[in-house]
């Protein structure tokens, strides 16, 4: 065997699936190997982890085409279980390398996974967890994109169907994901409905949420006492209300539930460490910090180099060479989540981060599109980032537009030529 660590007394496969889980046995200084199938429940988990702990009597190393999941959730309690995770394409082409013909079963992959592990040690690397609090606020930052994604989706179908039957909510509110635009909908379904209304019941809901929006009440309900039916058909309207209705109310559970996130997740950002860090960043805000710690976490040894979590986060380019051709693209095999984290935060930097904003008018300058420049900012961006989560210290825009100005950087020379 040509592991790094020979200090496990077993070697195990893992093909995982929804309701079982193939798994290939190698026992240390043995050749032969055993292939065994168990049901996905904790209980079988258990089971078969303890009985191989019992008869090797010593730690166990696994090898699965995953990182996290709940076989992962599962193996990782037991101290004397190492994961080694695998990237699902480099174990589909290993496995295209050995089986031209294409040939694929459960067992041969739980076999192909433990040949990696023993063959290619430095290409496979344990999965060393997470502090407690990283994992949580990880997995919380995700699912609450997922809610926001479910609200957006919302939003988008409520905007479709009041273009079938009553136009005019989506010119009064431009806002069409809060809760008084539901809350109107749900009120007033339709426009003969409101019009029937005293002035004084619509103002009030209104003018409920209090804030900016209560300066537009009076044009809005200017706008009310004007607009006329864009249809009378009652076979239009009562299927297309009800549907309304029935979206506002469920965006309305939404946006309550995305709420409790937000306070789960401001709660255990606030008590990490780096916080502070990731809090001084242009562009960040309550959701995008929390999103950038989760990503890199507190390990200050996960990453030696921003270059690092360039190629982490998806956003060093790739160059493909085949004879004497060569294209560049970027990274697809990463955490969509995780560059998506970045980008939106370069995103909104640019209008918070002078330099930012000088260096995204100087991509599109050189023609490059939003996407790209955007890109090219949050490439620049982890460099930043990368100097302040390893020392420790918050980022100060002052102190990094004097070190331009010391090293005569062009994005100031330029802005001071125009």
């Amino acid at each position: 065997m040509n592991t790094k660590n020979d200090n496990f007394s077993a070697y195990v496969g893992l093909d995982w699936a929804d309701k079982k889980h193939d798994i290939c046995v190698q026992v240390k200084d043995e050749e032969s190997r055993a292939f065994s199938v168990i049901s996905h429940s904790p209980e079988s988990i258990h089971d078969w982890v303890e009985g191989l702990h019992k008869k090797v009597k010593g730690n166990i190393a696994v090898a699965v085409e995953l990182n996290k999941g709940p076989i992962v959730y599962a193996l990782q309690k037991y101290s004397f279980v190492t994961v080694y995770p695998i990237h699902g394409l480099t174990l589909a082409r290993y496995r295209q390398a050995m089986f031209p013909s294409g040939s694929k079963d459960d067992p041969s992959d739980a076999e192909l996974a433990l040949d990696m592990m023993l063959n290619y040690p430095k290409k496979i690397t344990p999965l060393k967890p997470s502090s407690e609090k990283t994992r949580t606020l990880a997995l919380l930052v995700e699912q609450r994109r997922l809610l926001v994604d479910d609200k957006r989706r919302h939003a988008n179908r409520i905007i479709n169907a009041l273009k079938q039957y009553y136009t005019q909510p989506l010119e009064w509110f431009s806002h069409r994901d809060t809760e008084l635009f539901c809350n109107f909908l749900i009120k007033f379904p339709n426009l003969n409905e409101l019009k029937r209304v005293r002035t004084n019941t619509v103002a009030k809901l209104l003018n409920s949420r209090g804030g900016p929006t209560v300066k537009k009440t009076p044009k809005r309900i200017a706008s009310i006492k004007e607009a006329i039916p864009l249809t009378n058909d009652e076979s239009l309207i009562i299927p297309y209300q009800t549907f309304v209705i029935a979206l506002a109310k469920q965006m309305l559970v939404l946006i309550n539930n995305i709420r409790e996130y937000d306070s789960q997740i401001n709660s255990i950002f606030t008590s990490m460490d780096d916080a502070s860090i990731f809090a001084s960043l242009p562009g960040t805000g309550p959701c995008l910090a929390p999103r950038l710690l989760a990503a890199l976490g507190e390990d200050k040894s996960r990453f030696s180099s921003a270059q690092e979590i360039q190629n982490y986060a998806g956003l060093s380019p790739v160059t493909e060479r085949s004879g004497q051709k060569s294209w560049v693209h970027w990274r697809w095999q990463c955490s969509k989540f995780v560059r998506q984290s970045f980008i939106e935060w370069a995103s909104k930097s640019v209008a918070q981060s002078y330099w930012a904003g000088i260096y995204y008018a100087q991509q599109k300058a050189k023609g490059n599109s939003h996407q790209s420049a955007i890109r090219a900012l949050a490439y620049k961006w982890v460099r930043i980032l990368f100097r302040c989560w390893k020392t420790g210290k918050a980022y100060d825009e002052s102190k990094y537009l004097k070190a331009l100005k010391e090293k005569g950087s062009p994005l100031l020379v330029v802005e001071k030529a125009c």
